[in-house]
């Protein structure tokens, strides 16, 4: 497909085939078919790329704020100019529907608008002294390089939290796209080149993502780590970012509880869920999949959820009517089909989906169970797609201690009328992120981690940029 580019590597500002000329093929998951190829890094690509990212840190931390505000904000105006192109990388390597692939570039230009400006109001302090003639003082310096891991799932947004992080902080990067979806990122790297950000400072290769997180983490050009994805590779990560006294940001997976009172509003609370759960095809790492619903609700609540469920369009992503692509790998068909059948063996009612769907390509049934045990292997593990869980609850308490009984603490949902059961929800669910009666999570402004198992730092909000600082204390007498 003409319209699908190979992908290449960047190190020190020119983009380059590795230095085996090794690729990867890069599918279409609405056809199965091969679309393009992506490079792929070897060591000696990697040692390059620490050189230039060693030699850009040096240029770019000493770039004032103002400047790299600047040159940041060029690359964002950049991407909207390119947004309907870059909608379409997205769709035709990563499947999702082209209007969820729009929405998902304009994020990104403006999560790189607000740490643009977060980046020129790092400051520092000034501290009272204990004696006169004594200036103490505070400043916040850029860390150094960054090596950024990201997934296939939001290969934009997910790519753009930790570069925009990174640079408005006065750091180099390299980062580690998905092989899966790398035009995407590429994309969004050019973006950042034309924009004027010097040869070096950003950087981004493909590979084998264990050879290269291994060979990146030890690397003692690399002082800041971020990683996105599973929950079981983060660990990893994090465990070997400490044997070299790495600083991490880790945002995880979870299995967001969703808990609806017979008080709250039913038809808004299914409706808005239903769009939420079904997004990405459920390939969403804060999307609702345990619906714990009260008693007195639970069949309204469920029928409605089911009807609307059942009447989404299936179909390519790059179709404009298309509410639910495909899933990004054709892994994910053998995993969600396992869990489903796991959770009907164990007792659990299959009220709608429960199967592929057409000919070709990687599409499944939006997929509704209920009433399914604690035992069911999808009650404990993340299913990381279009499947909706909704059990029953008897009592707000044992609501809440189902919400917390996971060691996953990322997103949580409530719906309710109730002041005091809202309360509640915000001060004893367990999670780094609540939201309720309505959707307010991922905007730039706001946090964006987990606790738990789910991982820790935030890549949102006023306090994620402090992670990719050092905080230097100065102290010195007037002679």
């Amino acid at each position: 497909m003409s319209e699908y580019p190979n992908t290449q590597l960047l190190i020190a500002g020119k983009w380059c085939e590795g230095s085996e000329g090794r690729q990867l093929p890069v599918y279409n998951p609405a056809t199965g078919s091969a679309i393009g190829a992506v490079a792929l890094a070897d060591l000696a690509d990697l040692d390059k790329a620490l050189v230039a990212a060693d030699q850009g840190f040096k240029v770019w931390r000493n770039t004032s704020p103002l400047v790299r505000a600047q040159i940041m904000r060029r690359a964002a105006d950049l991407l909207r100019e390119r947004a309907e192109q870059i909608a379409r990388l997205i769709t035709l390597e990563q499947g999702k529907p082209i209007a969820q692939s729009r929405v998902e570039v304009a994020v990104a230009a403006d999560t790189i608008d607000w740490f643009a400006d977060e980046g020129r109001r790092v400051y520092g302090q000034i501290i009272p002294p204990r004696m006169a003639g004594v200036l103490q003082m505070t400043m916040k310096l850029p860390i150094g390089c960054v090596a950024a891991f990201t997934p296939w799932n939001f290969p934009i947004t997910q790519s753009v939290r930790k570069i925009a992080l990174g640079l408005a902080a006065g750091c180099s990067m390299i980062v580690k796209a998905p092989e899966e979806t790398p035009a995407s990122p590429a994309a969004l790297v050019a973006a950042f080149v034309d924009a004027g950000v010097p040869e070096g400072v950003l950087n981004l290769v493909y590979g084998d993502p264990a050879k290269i997180s291994d060979y990146l983490i030890k690397s003692p050009v690399i002082r800041k780590v971020s990683f996105t994805g599973s929950v079981g590779v983060g660990k990893t990560l994090a465990s070997l970012a400490g044997q070299h006294m790495k600083r991490c940001t880790m945002e995880l997976g979870g299995h967001a509880p969703v808990i609806v009172t017979a008080d709250a509003n039913l038809e808004r609370a299914a409706q808005t869920m239903v769009a939420h759960k079904f997004r990405n095809s459920g390939q969403v790492c804060v999307s609702p999949t345990r619906f714990l619903i009260e008693d007195a609700a639970f069949d309204q609540f469920t029928n409605q959820f089911v009807e609307l469920s059942k009447d989404l369009r299936v179909g390519p992503g790059i179709d404009e009517e298309t509410q639910l692509g495909p899933l990004s790998n054709a892994r994910r068909l053998d995993a969600i089909s396992d869990l489903i059948a796991d959770a009907v063996h164990h007792g659990a009612t299959l009220r709608c989906g429960g199967r592929p769907l057409h000919n070709e390509g990687w599409f499944y049934a939006p997929t509704v169970l209920t009433d399914v045990p604690l035992s069911a292997r999808i009650m404990n593990e993340e299913p990381f797609g279009p499947v909706a869980i909704l059990n029953r609850f008897a009592t707000l308490d044992d609501a809440i201690a189902e919400a917390n009984r996971l060691p996953f603490g990322l997103a949580a949902y409530g719906w309710t009328d109730s002041d005091q059961t809202a309360y509640r929800l915000g001060a004893e669910v367990e999670t780094g992120m609540m939201t309720i009666n309505h959707l307010g999570l991922a905007l730039p402004e706001t946090p964006f981690g987990g606790t738990k198992d789910s991982g820790y730092g935030s890549e949102g909000g006023s306090e994620a940029i402090e992670a990719y600082l050092d905080t230097r204390f100065v102290t010195r007498t007037f002679a």
